[in-house]
């Protein structure tokens, strides 16, 4: 089985202070090109991942998290994996208030799916 953690590790992630700390937005970014690798037949699987959240403190620089997922083309990572690892490492680094990553994956063996995990700071954490 292919190694499973990402050779750029998510604390390459590059942050900026959030220009609207005190409201509640959505930043939405989109991947259309994602790529990594069925651990099981090492075949290429090629989805769209999705991240939606409400920043706090900082929010990602894109093309910090552009290199971040471009990481995982090689690795071997199941979908519900993957989705739930982008999900940890980034509200590790950001510390969001909210973040929902969803990922849909092209068909494979006539089959489609869609992973979707979220995060939702505790109500006594937030300021």
């Amino acid at each position: 089985m292919a190694r499973s953690r990402s050779p750029r590790p998510a604390q390459a992630l590059v942050t900026f202070p959030n220009p609207a700390r005190r409201r509640d937005y959505t930043i939405r970014h989109v991947a259309p090109e994602f790529t990594s690798r069925c651990p099981v037949t090492g075949q290429p699987d090629f989805g769209t991942i999705i991240i939606e959240y409400v920043a706090d403190a900082v929010c990602v620089e894109l093309k910090s998290l552009k290199l971040y997922l471009q990481a995982f083309r090689e690795q071997g990572i199941f979908y519900e994996a993957v989705t739930n690892r982008i999900l940890d490492e980034l509200v590790a680094v950001l510390r969001p208030r909210r973040m929902r990553v969803e990922t849909q994956w092209n068909p494979r063996g006539g089959m489609t799916s869609t992973i979707v995990a979220q995060y939702d700071r505790p109500a006594r954490s937030r300021r």
